[in-house]
């Protein structure tokens, strides 16, 4: 069995997964992520191999590699590492004509 190296976020986001070059996007839940991967709660199994993109907040479209599949939870590993912690950044966006950034809500 392979040991993880990097710590893991443990976190309920919501975030939008596709297969690359298949299908629409779909809503998944993520709930632990790291800079080399995530896992996610998604309906159907995935083959393992499968390429993917998710759409993670403040970072956009991140390419990987689903890992493992079990029914009801995806595991992908990243292309790229990414900053786990910008995904947890608080999303803001400016009112017109307003100085300081509006938490927008989740």
């Amino acid at each position: 069995m392979r040991k993880r190296s990097q710590d893991r976020d443990s976190l309920l986001l919501t975030a939008t997964l596709r297969r690359v070059g298949r299908g629409a996007p779909v809503p998944v839940r993520i709930r632990n992520l790291s800079a080399g991967g995530l896992m996610a709660e998604h309906g159907p199994v995935l083959p393992v191999g499968a390429e993917v993109e998710i759409e993670l907040r403040s970072l956009g479209l991140v390419r990987g590699t689903v890992a493992w599949s079990a029914e009801g939870r995806v595991g992908i590993a990243f292309d790229e590492e990414i900053d786990p912690k910008a995904v947890r950044k608080p999303v803001t966006v400016r009112a017109p004509g307003e100085e300081k950034p509006l938490k927008r809500p989740l």
